[in-house]
């Protein structure tokens, strides 16, 4: 055999193993294609990043103190997050760190009462209106008692959201406990946890709050067991979350108590409407008004630095940032919110001119 014959022999051979080969590999598919970044998304996504980037530096307010373990948070924290009714996820800034949602969880205790027992129980045995006051005012208990005579707070300043806590349903303080975890879990999209060094150093100090609960009880506002309901109220306070979490249970409010993300009805739609007028009423507390009168939306805060607002049937949004004013209220939080409202036209006041 000559040795160009050889040669061609060899590469045919070489020839046909690589065709075989060939054949017997799956062929290459392409990834689907993504679609593509609608007018809506790019607005979101612009109105988000500006207002993350104007307000990143802003240094004013600071960390809530009289919690000692809110005083060692970062201050530095500043994330955002918007999620739609559809469930479109949209953030900036820091949304993997985790602050303790503290008075955010008194909408979500009060959205579990009025499951439990009717919107009904929360407006003849709290009241539905704003006191005027500060959150943690006792004034308040005994102006409605001998004043008013009648139930004239609401659940979302601290003695309506102790009484709150006492009427969830449960035999057991776990029972109890389990039961409002599971919601906010529901709520969130994903199980939540409690910061236990938040929770020891509130429970450590929050004498004022024992006061609010005895005297509550005092006056028939919590049927029993005051004591027990101030604790749970404590931990549900303590309970971890971060922007988008917190984004999350608002956009489950928006989008008529269901999550958008596991599209589970977390509570029924005609009980919604409760929960946000409350909100719209007394959720920044007594700065509620003002809040209102700038961009129209229903809203909670916290002194852990979070505030949460809704746009009905359109999204939830949520903002994370320590620092508080003299209100108690995020500051930057505050001022990122209100700038996204007024771009994204999400004030439900807001009529263009005909």
């Amino acid at each position: 055999m000559s040795r160009t014959y050889r040669g061609w022999l060899t590469l045919g051979l070489v020839a046909v193993w690589v065709t075989a080969a060939s054949a017997q590999k799956p062929k290459a598919t392409s990834a689907p294609a993504q679609p593509a970044a609608t007018a809506q998304d790019q607005n979101i996504t612009a109105a988000l990043n500006e207002a993350y980037a104007k307000f990143k530096g802003l240094q004013e307010g600071k960390n809530a103190d009289y919690i000692p373990a809110l005083a060692k948070v970062d201050p530095n924290i500043f994330g955002i997050a918007l999620v739609t009714t559809d469930g479109k996820v949209y953030t900036a800034g820091d949304i993997a760190s985790e602050v303790s949602i503290q008075s955010i969880s008194k909408v979500f205790t009060m959205a579990k009462v009025m499951e439990e027992q009717g919107p009904e129980a929360i407006e003849k045995t709290i009241g539905v209106d704003a006191t005027g006051m500060r959150f943690n005012s006792i004034v308040s208990i005994e102006f409605s008692q001998k004043t008013l005579g009648g139930p004239e707070m609401n659940s979302l300043v601290n003695p309506g959201a102790i009484a709150t806590t006492s009427m969830v349903a449960g035999g057991t303080r776990d029972a109890v406990w389990n039961s409002i975890l599971g919601f906010y879990s529901d709520f969130a999209g994903r199980p939540l946890s409690v910061n236990q060094e938040v929770f020891k150093s509130e429970a450590e100090t929050n004498q004022r709050n024992q006061a609010i609960g005895a005297l509550m009880y005092a006056y028939g506002y919590i049927k029993a067991k005051p004591a027990q309901a101030t604790d749970i109220y404590t931990e549900q306070c303590s309970v971890n979350v971060n922007a988008r979490d917190l984004a999350m249970m608002a956009a489950t409010l928006a989008a008529g108590g269901k999550n958008p993300a596991t599209g589970k009805q977390v509570m029924a739609a005609k009980n919604v409407p409760y929960v946000l007028a409350v909100m719209a009423t007394a959720g920044l507390y007594d700065d509620s008004g003002k809040w209102l009168y700038h961009t129209g939306l229903p809203a909670k805060s916290g002194v852990g630095g979070g505030i949460i607002a809704v746009a009905p049937g359109k999204f939830g949004i949520a903002v994370i940032s320590p620092p508080l004013d003299d209100a108690g209220n995020s500051v930057r939080a505050q001022r990122a919110i209100r700038e996204i409202v007024a771009r994204l036209h999400a004030n439900p006041y807001e009529v263009a001119a005909r």
